[in-house]
Formats: C-alpha cells, structure tokens, sequence
C-alpha cells in the first residue's frame, strides 16, 4: 500500500507523502480562494464550495477564515452557519448533517497522531471519519476529535472537547464533553 492507500483505509500514514503533500498545498491554494470573496456574495461563495467540499447542501454560510486539510473529505447539508475561524481536518470523511450551526473558532479533526515519539519524528498520522447529525448546535472554541459521531438534536457547550460519541437529544459539555442532560426534541 502506498501512503495515500493507508490514509484513506484509517492505517498509519506518512502525511509527509509527496503525494498527500500535494493535496494539502492545493487544499490551502483552495481555501485561499475562498477566504479572498467578498463578504456579501452569497452565490459565488456557494459556487467554489460546491468545487473545493465533497457535497454541499443549500443555504450554506461559512465565515472566514475556512480552513480544511483537503477539503472534499467534506461533506455538509443543508443549513449550516460556521463561523469565525472554523477549522476541519478532513483527513477522512466529515458529514455534516442539515441545521447545523458551528461556533467560532472551533476544530473538527479526523487525524491524530502517535504517543510514540519514534512514529512521530516518522511524522506518521492515523485519520477516523467524523460524523455530526442534523438539528446540532456546537458552541464556540469546541473541539471534535477523530472517531467521534455527534448525534441528531445535540447542543455542545462552548470550550467543550468532544472525545466520545454523543447520543441524540443531548447537551454535553465540558473537558472531556460528557451529556449532562437529555434535551427536548420539540420537531416532532
């Protein structure tokens, strides 16, 4: 297997690859362009994400400064607001579902890296697939590590770090994220 085949199977990798190295050049080349539009041009902002994103839904809102690993690992639905500073690694797959909102400064991150030091110095990376239900509110400065599956109805408190999955109809918060309680799902 080379190193893009480990990758995309969830294996150790080396993200100095210069075949992954490449994408994540085109990637910032890509997020540049998006970041430059202007502010109040809706439709061309929807046009280059339905470029750069794997699948993009309607009524899409994502606030500068965007910044992603590859970007067509990603793939968001239909009324979504990301704002100030949104980061997602999408090293594997992140779905995103519809009615979604995302606080700033907040980091979705499929990779993770070694404890050991010899595979770090290696600069090996291991990426798990992410996915984030619909109907889902993440406060700002939360982080969503590898792995994790973010239910339908979920409100993530700010400054949260969302390590383990976190059923349907929750409020979790806190370092790590736990539920603290069950919410109302009032839609139905």
């Amino acid at each position: 297997m080379n190193e893009m085949d480990k990758m995309l199977s969830g294996l150790e990798y080396c993200y100095d690859d210069e075949e992954i190295s490449m994408m994540k050049l085109h990637a910032i080349e890509n997020a540049n362009i998006f970041n430059s539009l202007a502010e109040d041009d809706l439709d061309k902002q929807h046009e280059v994400l339905s470029e750069i994103l794997g699948s993009v839904g309607e009524k899409v809102w994502i606030a500068k400064r965007f910044c992603f690993d590859y970007g067509k690992n990603i793939h968001i639905g239909n009324n979504f607001t990301g704002n100030f500073n949104l980061t997602i690694l999408d090293i594997n797959e992140v779905h995103i579902g519809d009615n979604v909102m995302i606080g700033p400064n907040t980091t979705i991150t499929t990779v993770g890296h070694p404890l050991s030091p010899e595979k770090r110095r290696r600069h090996l990376g291991q990426a798990s697939e992410i996915k984030i239900g619909n109907d889902v509110w993440i406060g700002a400065n939360v982080t969503v590590l590898p792995g994790v599956n973010i239910g339908n109805n979920v409100v993530v408190g700010a400054g949260a770090v969302v390590t383990k999955d976190i059923p349907d109809n929750s409020l979790a918060v806190g370092v790590p994220a736990k539920v603290i309680r069950e919410i109302e799902n009032d839609l139905k």
